[in-house]
């Protein structure tokens, strides 16, 4: 049988593949988060590249596709090498949300992601997002509008409450299984935490032990290293992790841990050699997806991440946020190799944004 059309979801512990559908994923396999201005098919290929397992586009907004809203509909974008991919939507109106999905199908991706997690206030005020949290009805009212209007695989991803007087998840993961969902990510935090404190995993833990529970659960929240991601894959028994504020300006953080999981040994830093190739990529490919203006202003963001560890960097920064010709940025990249060749980087933890006002979901 086509596996592609095998119905249904699982991880059997005969067999270490995950199932999201008809997607087969590796054992333990490592997701990028859907994050709003940062999940873009530029910051998608070079994680792809560095071992993203399944990825997910930018959020979408329901009304927005129904409106055919310019920025709504570029976020369909998907390609052939991302794949699997998921595109994200999110909404607090049924007949919008299965509206959407329909529209989503015509893309062709790989399954249908519902944001119940976002919880930047501009969301959530709209009764979208997290704010969805607050009436788990609506909730599984809004899945099964979208379950029964595409014809892929639906997954989802929420926070464990509203609140800390309302951690609902472990009843909320159950109705979502009932409602059709195949896979469910989890961040261990309340939309009231925003991103501060520390995640929560315990919770997630508990769904993923729960026996009612038969689809993939994945975790997310505060994973910035490779020997973390092993201590919470072996501590809290999770079938993957979904990786958002550390992959950004890091994409070698899948790698790493995809390393560190098989042999227990850290991976050597990126060279600067890789750093600089993955720097032009980003460039070149912001450059033809989002056109020469925008796209090299905003890849100006990216470089402080991706050329950290450089000493005394500040000119060669200042000169790469002002430049406007994709020919004059990889002069200064060429510079900075020669500048800079031979330097050994050494490993240094991932700052952790507060990136609530962006919302990564």
């Amino acid at each position: 049988m086509d596996k592609r059309q095998a119905p249904g979801c699982s991880t059997d512990p005969n067999n270490k593949m995950v199932n999201i559908g008809n997607i087969v994923l590796p054992d333990f396999p490592l997701l990028l988060a859907p994050m709003e201005d940062v999940s873009d098919p530029p910051f998608r290929a070079v994680c792809k590249d560095n071992g993203a397992d399944l990825m997910y586009t930018e959020f979408i907004s329901s009304e927005g596709l129904i409106r055919d809203a310019i920025k709504s509909r570029q976020k369909l974008d998907i390609f052939d090498y991302e794949r699997p991919i998921g595109i994200q939507i999110f909404g607090g109106d049924e007949d919008a949300m299965a509206l959407s999905a329909k529209i989503v199908d015509t893309v062709n991706p790989d399954l249908v992601d519902i944001n119940f997690g976002c919880p930047v206030k501009k969301v959530v005020s709209k009764g979208a997002g997290a704010g969805v949290l607050k009436d788990i009805d609506l909730m599984i009212r809004l899945t099964e509008a979208v379950v029964k209007s595409t014809r892929l695989p639906v997954t989802v991803k929420t926070r464990l409450g509203w609140d800390d007087s309302s951690k609902n998840i472990e009843e909320v993961a159950e109705r979502l299984q009932d409602a059709g969902v195949k896979a469910l990510a989890i961040h261990g935090r309340t939309r009231a935490q925003l991103y501060k404190g520390e995640a929560d995993w315990t919770l997630i833990a508990k769904v993923k032990n729960n026996p009612r529970i038969k689809i993939p659960i994945f975790g997310n929240g505060d994973i910035n290293s490779a020997p973390k991601a092993l201590e919470y894959k072996e501590r809290y028994g999770v079938d993957g992790i979904m990786i958002g504020r550390a992959a950004i300006g890091y994409p070698w953080i899948f790698r790493e841990i995809k390393h560190y999981v098989q042999h227990k040994e850290l991976l050597a830093p990126p060279t600067l050699e890789e750093r600089i190739e993955v720097c032009k990529k980003h460039l070149h490919k912001s450059f033809e997806w989002k056109g020469p203006k925008i796209g090299i202003f905003e890849m100006r963001r990216h470089y402080t991440n991706y050329l950290k560890g450089l000493p005394n960097i500040k000119e060669f920064r200042g000169r790469l946020v002002t430049l406007t010709t994709v020919e004059e940025i990889e002069t200064v990249l060429d510079e900075m190799y020669q500048y800079y060749k031979g330097y050994q980087f050494e490993h240094s933890q991932i700052d952790l944004i507060d990136y609530h006002q962006k919302c990564p979901i």
